[in-house]
């Protein structure tokens, strides 16, 4: 790996080596963000644990090189370039494989930064033996996918990206194409689910054989194992899997307890044996975008209110998962559709909400569009994932 600065006409890049300039790399982020209309901030702590080696477990299994380009000493542009050993071991037929490196974490001041940084993205993945390039992924497919190319005219949902439009043509000039396209659906839970839906999810209460329960937090590592045990398996050909690590468990565990809720998570049973799941988050840029995203001096009081009663709040369902065996039956459709209504019902009742959120889900999961379509959802933010090869 090289510390060498590259430089571009009037553009030096400069590759980021110690904390100081992972705080500037995060606070560049932050003030390019905060140009974007519907922009919601974020705790910057949260932020620099991101790209911590010591604090994020991506890091375990993940090499990254992160740069800021300047002009005339001026900050202009960031972006990461990443590889991660378990994407180099998935099968190169969905979508990783060997030899597939990253781009991460981008923002430009114009097209000349743009190419100059991606530039750079790409030598330094060459460099470490990779021959094609995916982005934007921040760090993880897990964390935030895509870059953000419909749906600027609101904000994001929690852990969704938001991006200005013109960065889509920047990226397709250097010479990129659309590799994928990530969807959101946007819902009124407000709303009662046609008839059919509703014949479909009283069938299942009346079979004996189906339980649909909460997530138990008094035993929350054990939920957590479950959940993801199902996710490893439901997910494992989609396009991009890389799978969990019991390190990764961990920490999204601890991270993602604080704003659970029992009644908005539920795991599916059938003959007692846990075989699906549907995660559904109160969006927290709600309370950030009142806080500005400062927990201090003030700010850790609504916040804490916030997590105890998000009232009002959207919801955004970020993970659901049927085990594969099920994949493409009545009983996975079903188990589906009942987890949404028990969710939905709670949603619109003990929190008051009135819309939720879908996603992301992959333009070619025909079984969830399926789903958002037959709930009568819609699309409302639509993210691409971007491919180059290497020379």
């Amino acid at each position: 790996m090289s510390d060498a600065i590259t430089t571009v006409a009037d553009i030096s890049i400069e590759p980021v080596t110690d904390k100081r300039g992972r705080a500037a790399f995060v606070d560049l982020g932050r003030a390019f963000s905060a140009r974007l209309e519907n922009w919601v901030p974020q705790i910057r702590s949260e932020q620099l644990e991101l790209i911590d080696p010591d604090k994020n477990p991506f890091f375990g299994h993940g090499r990254v090189q992160l740069f800021i380009a300047h002009r005339r000493g001026q900050p202009v542009g960031r972006i990461s370039a990443h590889i991660d050993e378990l994407a180099l071991a998935m099968p190169a037929d969905q979508g990783f494989g060997p030899g597939t490196g990253f781009f991460g974490y981008f923002d430009a001041e114009d097209a000349g930064v743009a190419t100059a940084l991606l530039a750079s993205a790409e030598a330094w993945l060459a460099g470490e033996g990779m021959t094609r390039v995916l982005g934007p992924i921040s760090l993880s497919i897990w964390e935030e996918p895509g870059l953000l190319v419909r749906g600027q005219d609101h904000p994001p949902m929690i852990m969704m990206g938001h991006h200005p439009a013109h960065y889509a043509g920047w990226i397709e000039a250097a010479g990129y194409a659309r590799a994928k396209t990530l969807y959101t659906y946007d819902l009124d839970i407000t709303r009662p689910f046609a008839p059919l839906i509703q014949r479909i999810v009283q069938s299942g209460h009346k079979n004996a054989r189906i339980t649909i329960r909460r997530v138990d937090k008094s035993r929350w590592d054990d939920e957590v194992a479950i959940i993801l045990a199902i996710l490893n398996d439901a997910w494992s050909d989609n396009w991009g899997f890389v799978p969990f690590t019991p390190e990764e468990v961990a920490y999204a565990g601890k991270k993602l307890r604080p704003i659970i809720h029992e009644e908005l998570n539920m795991i599916a049973e059938v003959d007692g044996r846990p075989v699906a799941f549907m995660l559904t988050f109160p969006d927290v840029n709600d309370a950030l975008a009142r806080i500005r995203g400062k927990l201090f001096p003030f700010g850790w009081i609504t916040m804490l209110r916030w997590l105890r009663h998000p009232k009002g709040a959207g919801m955004r369902v970020p993970l659901m998962g049927v085990l594969k065996e099920l994949h493409n039956s009545r009983l996975a459709s079903q188990l589906a559709f009942m987890m949404i209504e028990e969710i939905r019902q709670h949603a619109k009742g003990k929190f008051q909400s009135t819309r939720g959120e879908l996603g992301w889900v992959l333009e070619d999961n025909q079984g969830m569009l399926a789903i958002a379509d037959t709930i009568q959802s819609s699309i409302n933010r639509e993210y691409a994932i971007y491919e180059r090869a290497l020379a």
